[in-house]
């Protein structure tokens, strides 16, 4: 079974990407809703909250884990990692973040080496993608900029009124006169207004569809890691988990992602 893990709804947008490329396999979806957002946290409480719920995923019988949360990629990721690889109680387990196959992308399709990253504070503080980008080529210049009132217009549905355009156009307006040719969504939530922040970014700014690319590298992934691949449950099976209100995830789910799921069991991850 595939576990994909977020700090709410948003790592449905690379949970729905995921499902059609591969559908035969398991999916099982953990949203911690009860205590997002995870991008106003501290790296050590987000570190906290992510080892909860990494172990509550194994225990359900996630083989693979994505951390698709920015923050979670950003912050947590590699303490994950470097804790479950050398724990013997979970050997032949994985985890994998979004950032990283994002970045690649990145770089690989840059003309001018200016890439602009919008996400949380909490992301974009931490400076991982700078790190990732610059690792895989010193000459891109990174350009980041927060935008802290996305995430809450997306969840409260007012993501498709003319406000949130013009709070977009403030957020953005930095970024453009940067002359970047290509925008890095850091954020899970973001791709729910895609066509805004491709609108007003402008043509001439590749605007990257996260969990597009997140899929086509996990495809790969399992190519190269047969190993891995071979212990994944193929029977097209999906369960949805959220810490908070199943009603309201499920009202999301359905209304913004169209993914028509019928159940949504509230569970409770913390220790």
């Amino acid at each position: 079974m595939i576990g994909v893990f977020d700090s709410g709804y948003g790592g449905l947008t690379v949970l729905k990407p995921l499902m059609e490329a591969m559908p035969e396999y398991d999916y099982l979806y953990l949203g911690d809703n009860a205590r997002a957002p995870y991008g106003i946290r501290s790296a050590e409480t987000v570190k906290k909250y992510s080892e909860e719920a990494v172990e509550f995923l194994f225990k359900r019988g996630a083989v693979l884990v994505i951390t698709a949360c920015n923050t979670v990629t950003a912050s947590a990721l590699r303490h994950l990692q470097k804790k479950y690889l050398l724990d013997k109680n979970v050997k032949d387990k994985k985890i994998l973040g979004v950032i990283r196959p994002v970045v690649e992308k990145a770089a690989a399709l840059t003309k001018n080496n200016k890439i602009g990253i919008v996400g949380t504070q909490s992301t974009v503080n931490s400076k991982a993608y700078e790190a990732e980008l610059n690792h895989l080529n010193k000459n891109i210049k990174v350009f980041s900029k927060s935008c802290p009132l996305v995430v809450p217009l997306i969840e409260e549905h007012w993501h498709h009124k003319p406000e949130a355009r013009m709070i977009l156009k403030k957020y953005l307006r930095p970024l453009k006169s940067t002359n970047i040719d290509v925008l890095i969504l850091g954020c899970t939530h973001y791709p729910l207004m895609y066509a805004d922040f491709k609108t007003v970014i402008g043509k001439r700014t590749n605007v990257l569809k996260t969990g597009e690319i997140v899929a086509d590298s996990l495809k790969d992934y399992l190519k190269r890691h047969a190993e891995i691949e071979k212990l994944l449950s193929k029977k097209g099976k999906r369960e949805y988990l959220t810490t908070d209100s199943s009603e309201k995830f499920l009202e999301f789910a359905n209304k913004e992602l169209k993914l028509n799921i019928k159940e949504v069991k509230k569970v409770e991850i913390w220790q």
